[in-house]
């Protein structure tokens, strides 16, 4: 998708430069087959292009996705990230903020949180790692038919976060916002005193051309920023 990695590396070169922090809340990649792919060239791109931004002085953070949670120690160092752990808390302005990839709160896709348990196990992961990188790109072309095929057969409701599953999230974490992505579904949900910011995918590849970010001010506001105005 060469017009949405334009999009992204004018994102980190124009805006996120002027940040004191940047999050990534994953699904930055399509798929992470293990940091020993970290020399293909497209991977170079966005490892030399977050490694520039890292050295500006930019504190960058990095949360896994359900597309690319085998990123590792190796891409940190080579990125100047440090990995989050799912979800993470905040505190600003006087506000606490939780942020998360989301696909934890979509309890209703039973099938996939069976995946996600599985495949989220350091002994999953290190059987599935020792394995030829070939091998594990061909293992994740087949996981990635499956999970299309599984989507096509789910309503849109199963696969959109579980409100129940929110209010335990807000709950268990006393965090007054929420910050994630994954569902596809960008929006502002007000419940209470509590406030969910959905991200939306990015894709400039296709129209109508979408993608946005937040922006967390000084004094607390956020802004929701778009790639394509």
């Amino acid at each position: 998708m060469p017009e949405t990695t334009a999009a992204f590396l004018q994102f980190l070169n124009l805006h996120a430069v002027q940040a004191r922090a940047l999050y990534l809340l994953g699904d930055v990649f399509e798929y992470w087959a293990g940091d020993d792919d970290l020399d293909s060239p497209f991977i170079q791109t966005i490892v030399q292009a977050l490694r520039a931004l890292s050295d500006t002085g930019v504190a960058l953070f990095w949360m896994a996705g359900n597309r690319d949670f085998l990123v590792g120690q190796h891409f940190a160092a080579a990125t100047g990230a440090t990995l989050l752990s799912d979800p993470t808390l905040l505190k600003h302005a006087d506000q606490t903020y939780l942020i998360s990839h989301g696909d934890q709160l979509c309890t209703d896709d039973l099938t996939y949180q069976q995946f996600r348990t599985m495949v989220r196990q350091p002994a999953w992961q290190a059987t599935f790692l020792a394995r030829p990188l070939e091998e594990r790109k061909q293992i994740i072309a087949h996981m990635r038919r499956q999970s299309q095929q599984h989507q096509q057969q789910q309503t849109m409701a199963i696969m959109d976060v579980n409100q129940s599953a929110v209010d335990q999230f807000f709950e268990q974490h006393q965090a007054q916002v929420l910050i994630h992505g994954h569902t596809h579904r960008p929006a502002l949900h007000t419940v209470g005193t509590t406030r969910r910011y959905v991200l939306s995918d990015w894709d400039c590849d296709h129209l109508p051309a979408r993608g946005d970010w937040l922006a967390l001010r000084a004094d607390g506001s956020l802004h929701r920023c778009h790639v394509v105005k």
